[in-house]
């Protein structure tokens, strides 16, 4: 039962009703009820607006695990991108702890905001147990920033397959076609075939419109590539009290919801593209149900690149 305001002892009957709360005269609330009586709307839908296997860890962790591509030279880049700070680095560590079944950091982080920590291109590889590496990479880039971070025509480069590992990128100078770390005839794996958006569930209403013009940018050039392109929520146990109480709540959370929807009308990406989840931060043992949600990301992930890469190899045969 909610708290009651009021002397309770003139409401005997007042106990007996879940989340009941007294009416004060001259007092402002968001509360709806009837005869001074206000009932607390619930911040969770009765059902969760998409559905997640919680109890399968083992059985989607397999079958990640057990993805094989036909061609085994050709390998899934996936490109993160988003605002500093927003978490792409702890993605990538989050996704290397599932997969190693413990905690994992490749991807440098730091804690403090506003400037980007991640100043090279980097791509993050994951190694099995057996020696052999998962068909797939991710790639790591300078966040974007309001009036500095990376250059969008730089993005634009990257996601060509233009750009050599370890590139420093510039916050104020494109990179040149004759930079030794250009890529003058790029491969089909040089190529990125998913782009994330990486962002930070609690910034979404604080959103610049400057960063949401990059971002808009971004997307229309890989559109223009046929690349997948997915949002990847983080911090959500920050950005709503409830699924901070139990992450399994996320697809329940209205004001996640919310935020979803906020989202997707600013950047014009679907519902069915956007993945709120927690990434490992404070944590030093893994959790089945932080593990459940990303998992759930990085099979769509996989599923998506498998699409571009296919989708490619069609238009080449096409166009021969």
């Amino acid at each position: 039962m909610g708290d009651l305001l009021g002397d309770q002892s003139k409401y005997p009957f007042l106990p007996q009703l879940a989340h009941c709360y007294l009416c004060i005269p001259g007092t402002r609330s968001n509360y709806s009820g009837m005869g001074g009586i206000l009932f607390k709307e619930s911040p969770l839908l009765d059902r969760p607006w998409r559905e997640i296997k919680w109890g399968d860890k083992a059985g989607i962790l397999q079958s990640v695990k057990d993805h094989t591509r036909c061609n085994d030279d050709q390998i899934i880049r996936i490109l993160l991108y988003g605002p500093s700070a927003a978490g792409k680095s702890s993605f990538i560590n989050s996704v290397h702890s599932v997969l190693h079944g413990r905690m994992y950091a490749q991807a440098l982080t730091d804690n403090h905001f506003g400037t980007s920590f991640t100043r090279k291109y980097r791509t993050y590889r994951i190694q099995k147990q057996d020696g052999s590496f998962y068909p797939f990479v991710f790639n790591d880039i300078m966040g974007l920033g309001k009036t500095d971070g990376v250059l969008v025509d730089d993005v634009k480069k990257v996601l060509k397959g233009h750009v050599k590992d370890g590139y420093r990128f510039k916050t104020d100078t494109e990179m040149a076609d004759d930079d030794p770390f250009y890529i003058q005839n790029p491969t089909n794996n040089d190529k990125v075939h998913v782009l994330v958006c990486v962002f930070d569930a609690d910034k979404v209403s604080l959103m610049e419109p400057d960063i949401l013009q990059k971002i808009r940018n971004i997307r229309a050039a890989a559109s223009e590539l046929e690349i997948p392109q997915v949002v990847v929520l983080t911090k959500i146990d920050e950005a709503c009290p409830e699924i901070k109480k139990d992450i399994k709540c996320v697809y329940k959370d209205k004001a996640l919801e919310k935020k979803i929807d906020k989202f997707s009308a600013d950047t014009g990406i679907p519902w069915n593209y956007i993945f709120p989840v927690k990434n490992y931060a404070r944590e030093i043992d893994l959790n089945d149900d932080i593990d459940c949600l990303i998992l759930s990301v990085l099979r769509n992930l996989i599923n998506f690149g498998e699409d571009c890469i296919g989708f490619r190899a069609n238009q080449s045969i096409s166009d021969d």
